[in-house]
C-alpha cells in the first residue's frame, strides 16, 4: 500500500472535514495538473497524441473502480447533472410515465426529473426516513414507472441503500435504474454489474479526489439506445478525426455524449487522483473510512447534548456524519467552526462532517473539542 499520508500535506491549522463537498487534491493530482500546463505554456499541443493515451487510461481506470464490462460504457462529462440530463432529455418518455426518487435527494436528482412535467411525466417520492429504506423505494414503483433515479449515499444524511435490492426489482420489472453516485464512487467500492444498473453519473471532485469539471457517465451497453441525443458535435461520432468526409454516424459506444473537445486539465488530474485510489483499493479505502466514522461518532456521542442525525450503522453510511446539538443552533455553530478552521458544511438539519480515510485521527478529536 502506498504511503498516502504524504500525498496530504493540508495545511496544520486545518481539520478538513468536508469531502461531500470538494476535496483537497493528492499531490500528484497537483504535480499532474501543474505539469500539463507548464507543457502547454512551453509546447503547446505537441505532445497531444501523449495527452489522448491519459484519456484512454482514465477511462479504463472508470472502468475498473465501476467493474463495468468495457470503457465503451464510459463517457465523460462536466458534471453529475450534465449527465443526468442526458438521461432524462434522451428517454422517450410518454404521457403518465413516472420516476422514482427519495425525499432526500440533491437538487441535482430532483430538478433535472421534475422538469419533464410539461412531457406529462410525474414524480414520485418515496421517503427514506423509515427501517426499510428499499422497500419504500420498490412500494413507490408501479406500472407506470419508467425510471428509478437514487443517490448511493444521501448527501444531507449519509444514509447508504442497498443498491442491489433496488436493481434486482428494477430489472424484474424492466424500469430504467439510474444512481447518483457522488457520495459513494471513492469511499466504497461500486459493482456496476452485481447492482444491475443501467447509469451511475458521478462528479470527481468529491470522494474521488479530483478536480472539478469533469464527471463518469456510465452507460450500460444494453441502455445505450435507450436514450436519443440531444447534443452533437464533432467528437461523438465514428473517426471523429477524419474532418474529410461529410459521412457521418454516431458512435457505437458512450463516447457519444461528448459532443465536443475534451477537457484535457480535467483528464490528468482525474486519472492522477484515480492512480492513488486503485492503488490503496477501494475495499482498504472502505475498512479505513469506515473507522474514521467509528471514532468520529464515538467523540461526539460522548458529548453531552449531540443528536446524531446520519446512520450508525456502518452497512447504513459511508463517510458523512451529520449531527445537532441542543447548546447552539447548527447554521451558527457550522459558522464558528468554519471560523476555528473546521472545515466543515450546513446540509441536512446540521453540521455535516466528512473525513476521508487518510484523515488524521488528531484532526477528528481536534474538531470535536471545538463543539460546545
Amino acid at each position: 500500500m502506498p504511503n498516502f499520508q504524504n500525498e496530504f500535506p493540508l495545511d496544520q491549522k486545518l481539520c478538513y472535514l468536508n469531502h461531500a463537498a470538494v476535496a483537497p487534491w493528492p499531490s500528484r493530482t497537483a504535480l499532474a495538473i501543474s505539469s500539463f500546463a507548464q507543457e502547454n505554456n512551453s509546447h503547446g499541443a505537441t505532445n497531444y497524441l501523449q495527452w489522448l493515451k491519459v484519456e484512454t487510461t482514465l477511462r479504463q481506470q472508470l472502468k475498473t473502480l465501476l467493474h463495468a464490462v468495457s470503457t465503451d460504457e464510459i463517457a465523460l462529462q462536466k458534471n453529475t447533472s450534465e449527465g443526468l440530463s442526458a438521461i432524462a432529455y434522451g428517454i422517450n418518455w410518454k404521457q403518465g410515465d413516472s420516476i422514482v426518487i427519495t425525499d432526500q435527494e440533491f437538487p441535482s436528482n430532483r430538478i433535472v426529473w421534475e422538469s419533464l412535467a410539461n412531457k406529462g411525466v410525474r414524480v414520485i417520492t418515496a421517503t427514506l426516513n423509515n427501517n426499510n429504506p428499499e422497500a419504500s423505494i420498490i412500494n413507490a414503483c408501479d406500472a407506470s414507472t419508467r425510471l428509478v433515479s437514487i443517490s448511493s449515499v444521501q448527501y444531507g444524511t449519509g444514509i447508504r441503500v442497498d443498491l442491489k435490492k433496488i436493481g434486482t426489482h428494477c430489472n424484474q420489472q424492466g424500469i430504467l435504474f439510474c444512481i447518483d453516485a457522488i457520495q459513494s464512487l471513492g469511499a466504497v467500492p461500486m459493482d456496476v454489474q452485481d447492482i444491475g444498473c443501467d447509469f451511475v453519473v458521478a462528479d470527481a471532485h468529491k470522494w474521488m479526489l479530483g478536480p472539478e469539471g469533469i464527471a463518469v457517465f456510465y452507460i450500460k451497453a444494453s441502455a445505450l439506445d435507450q436514450l436519443s441525443l440531444n447534443q452533437f458535435g464533432w467528437h461523438m461520432i465514428e473517426n471523429p478525426g477524419n474532418y474529410d468526409t461529410s459521412h457521418w454516424d454516431v458512435a457505437s459506444n458512450a463516447k457519444r455524449f461528448e459532443c465536443g473537445s475534451p477537457n484535457m486539465v480535467g483528464i490528468h488530474g482525474f486519472s492522477a487522483s484515480l492512480s492513488l485510489l486503485l492503488e490503496v483499493g477501494l475495499s482498504n479505502i472502505e475498512k479505513m473510512l469506515s473507522a474514521k466514522i467509528d471514532l468520529l461518532l464515538t467523540l461526539l456521542q460522548d458529548k453531552p447534548g449531540i443528536t446524531i442525525l446520519s446512520p450508525t450503522d456502518p452497512a447504513r453510511r459511508a463517510g458523512i456524519v451529520t449531527f445537532q446539538t441542543d447548546k447552539i443552533e447548527s447554521q451558527a455553530l457550522y459558522q464558528q467552526l468554519m471560523k476555528q478552521n473546521v472545515i466543515c458544511a450546513y446540509r441536512g438539519g446540521g453540521v455535516r462532517l466528512s473525513p476521508h480515510f487518510y484523515t488524521p485521527d488528531e484532526v477528528l478529536i481536534n474538531a470535536v473539542k471545538l463543539i460546545p
